[in-house]
């Protein structure tokens, strides 16, 4: 079993840490992005997509996807429980993890993508007015997480999840994107040391 990966990434970055919190060690295979590594007639033949991150297998099945992957991996190695336990739990961690990467990573990658010039490459065409616009997007939902978390310890409820790892991954990139996070969210910024300071997050 061997991950392809990129290390400057979100989605890469997504699944080594969930490898890192199920204590696992999976080899790497490093794909450049931006030297359009993942572009070669070799590295379509396993996604044709041309995506990373991708989970190998060792009789050659290729799962690409950060979510199917880390499904993959939680069915084989269900020890910690990171996407949730029992029905209701699967089903609001499941929830939870959609609505972070819907309404905070996808709009921090839009913002970064539309607006760095060196990634122009990647994002063709690149619309200033996009970014921008979700410079905003991004920066209300960390203020509507805030609220959320005034109630609870992590993103999803009272367990570390997937969900805590995409939002994570997300703030991260965040600066990248220049988005600066408020001082006055502080329930947001609570979580983020707390989840920040854990061994995985160094992935």
């Amino acid at each position: 079993m061997k991950l392809y990966n990129d290390r400057n990434a979100p989605n890469p970055r997504r699944v080594r840490i969930f490898i890192a919190e199920k204590g696992l060690q999976i080899p790497t295979i490093d794909i450049d992005v931006m030297k359009e590594e993942h572009r070669t007639e070799a590295f379509t033949a396993i996604n044709p997509l041309q995506k990373v991150p991708v989970l190998q297998l060792d009789d050659g099945t290729a799962i690409a996807e950060t979510v199917a992957i880390c499904r993959y991996l939680e069915e084989t190695h269900p020890d910690p429980v990171l996407m949730g336990k029992g029905t209701i739990d699967r089903a609001k961690v499941e929830m939870w993890q959609r609505h972070v990467e819907f309404h905070l990573l996808y709009p921090v990658a839009h913002c970064l993508r539309h607006l760095h010039p060196r990634l122009a490459v990647l994002e063709k065409p690149q619309v200033a007015e996009w970014g921008e616009a979700n410079r905003d997007k991004a920066l209300d939902a960390v203020r509507w997480l805030d609220r959320e978390l005034a109630t609870r310890a992590f993103i999803a409820g009272d367990d570390f999840t997937i969900a805590d790892i995409t939002a994570l991954c997300a703030v991260d990139f965040a600066r990248f994107a220049r988005i600066d996070i408020p001082e006055e969210v502080t329930q947001f910024k609570r979580w983020y040391t707390d989840v920040s300071s854990r061994a995985s997050a160094a992935a």
